[in-house]
């Protein structure tokens, strides 16, 4: 793989953008996205070395770590290829474009720069090329990305200039020690780790599963590379060996409920598109992990990557996996077409969000909680009743009438470009036919409850009362924050012994909720929570042009209300 390379226009089939429209996609279309991504990086990274070729730096020139990396690519091009398409190498050129362009901050711009020869060193090792190149060191730390981490034992604190041999295979590094003189070390990255290694040398962790031919596969557990993030440059943090079990554990389980045969559609994804995932937020076992993803994100520069606080559910996880997956193609899509005029103002209302969002993330968060529903229609199909077959009917009436409803939304917003409303016409065709699917009656009111809760709330914690919304939206309170979203999870099953207000809204019995809501009330008659749940349980109860009213601008309702 060469930055020289002249790279054939990209042109998408129309039968490739129709199925990415309805929210899934074929083997044959993620191909297509990841050739896309690919030339993208291509003319980044070749952006990059234009602006870093006269960088001053005391490690090696950039030219020369690519002419290294070039020539290992020559030898063994498919590891370099993985190395190059790697997310932490996609976070890494957009970080440096950034830092190029004023916008991002970090480490000295010389020591970031020298990641390059970091990848040019592992591109070595797997060509078993010659070369020596001068590196960055934190603490006597070197990361070799797709391959692991040295640690020099006894070396100098902070940053530091080492120096790095590579010869058929084996790596050596040198840097300066803590008191005086140097040290050194010596070992073979692409050998299973020994004893001998002790702590200097950590390879890189993976994830096996097996694939539907039957073959093994692999998928990085990210936990060392200093792009991991979507933006900040991140020192290492190892999983200890109890919790790297754990992360096994629960991604084979999530790849066996993702193994549901049938054609491609939202919903239904490939493992083997997941290239990193990187487990954030602890690194041990203890203290328990929560049953639901707490934290997960994806970034447009790192494609197949995500950050995820593991949860103790293997649905959980896999529900995760879907929903970054379906983040990585959007934004490959955004990369090859413009789909919409954004400015970018935060005004618009997102059924899964507490706070307003933009445009774009509107759109994202669309096409990801289309594949979220499309996980949990197949979930609730192969249920066979019980607390499963429950679960799985609400979350998917409620995932499927939140994403029609932001697909409304960016279809009457007036911004979308024609590829962007052929996308957006197409999910919402999707939803469109998933909600005429019949759902068990006590699921769907507890979606529908839930989700007008969500609605209600988001707006008495959001919304201005005293300004009349003009035609671009509603204006927003000065005083608004970030606020928990407990009755998403919580009106999943009902309560069989009900106590709060909630409970007893999630079970059918809005009298009894409307009359707890009131209770609270009295004593804070402006509380978001108990206001928006007593008027949600009133519309349950009177549901005339009155409620309506109330339901549509909750911001304007007295906060004295009586049962």
């Amino acid at each position: 793989m060469t930055s020289e390379q002249h790279l054939a226009p990209l042109r998408m089939p129309d039968r490739l953008f129709a199925e990415l429209a309805a929210g899934g996609g074929s083997a044959a279309a993620v191909a297509f996205l990841e050739r896309a991504e690919r030339a993208r990086r291509l003319l980044l990274l070749r952006t990059l070395l234009d602006h870093l070729g006269a960088l001053p730096t005391p490690l090696t020139p950039v030219t020369e770590a690519w002419r290294v990396l070039k020539e290992a690519a020559e030898k063994s091009p498919e590891p370099v290829e993985r190395l190059l398409l790697a997310p932490a190498t996609g976070g890494w050129m957009s970080h440096m474009l950034r830092r190029v362009h004023g916008t991002a901050s970090g480490p000295p711009l010389w020591a970031e720069a020298g990641h390059l020869s970091a990848l040019a060193l592992s591109a070595s090792v797997h060509g078993g090329t010659e070369t020596a190149l001068g590196v960055p060191l934190t603490s006597g730390r070197l990361h070799l990305p797709g391959l692991g981490m040295v640690r020099l034992p006894d070396a100098r604190r902070g940053l530091a200039v080492g120096r790095a041999t590579t010869a058929g295979g084996e790596l050596t590094v040198t840097g300066p020690g803590r008191t005086n003189g140097s040290v050194r070390v010596t070992c073979r990255p692409l050998r299973q780790r020994t004893a001998a290694d002790g702590d200097t040398w950590l390879p890189l962790r993976t994830l096996t599963h097996t694939r539907p031919d039957g073959e093994a596969a692999t998928v990085v557990l990210e936990d060392l590379d200093p792009y991991r993030d979507l933006d900040d440059h991140l020192p290492p943090a190892r999983l200890d060996e109890d919790e790297a079990r754990e992360w096994q554990r629960l991604f084979g389980e999530a790849v066996r409920i993702l193994a549901r045969p049938g054609p491609p559609g939202p919903g239904r994804v490939d493992p083997g598109m997941i290239r990193a995932i990187v487990p954030f937020g602890r690194t041990a076992v203890s203290p328990p992990a929560l049953p639901f993803v707490q934290v997960s994100a994806s970034s447009g520069d790192s494609f197949g990557g995500m950050l995820i606080v593991r949860p103790a559910s293997a649905l959980a996880l896999a529900e995760t996996l879907v929903h970054e997956l379906q983040h990585s193609k959007l934004a490959a899509l955004l990369h090859l077409f413009p789909l919409l005029e954004d400015d970018r103002a935060e005004r618009y209302y997102a059924p899964w969000r507490t706070d307003p969002r933009h445009l774009t993330g509107l759109l994202h968060g669309a096409y990801a909680f289309t594949g979220v529903a499309g996980f949990w229609r197949d979930r609730l199909a192969e249920a066979e009743g019980g607390e499963a077959a429950e679960r799985a009917a609400y979350f998917f009436a409620l995932r499927r009438l939140q994403s029609r409803l932001a697909v409304r939304t960016l279809l009457t917003s007036g911004r979308l470009t024609m590829p962007g409303r052929a996308l957006v016409s197409g999910l919402a065709r999707t939803l469109d036919t998933w909600l005429r699917e019949p759902v068990p009656p006590a699921a769907l009111t507890r979606a529908r409850t839930a989700a007008a809760l969500h609605r209600t709330e988001w707006r008495l914690r959001n919304v201005d009362p005293a300004v009349e919304p003009p035609s671009d939206g509603p204006r927003f309170r000065r005083d608004r924050a970030p606020w928990p979203d407990v009755r998403t999870h919580a009106f999943a099953a009902r309560s069989r012994a009900p106590h709060t207000a909630d409970e007893h809204l999630a079970a059918g019995d809005a009298a009894a909720a409307l009359a707890r809501y009131a209770e609270r009330l009295a004593a804070d008659p402006a509380e978001p929570h108990a206001l928006a749940g007593w008027i949600v349980a009133r519309a349950v109860l009177d549901p005339g042009r009155e409620t309506r009213r109330m339901l549509a601008r909750p911001e304007l309702l007295q906060p004295l209300p009586s049962g």
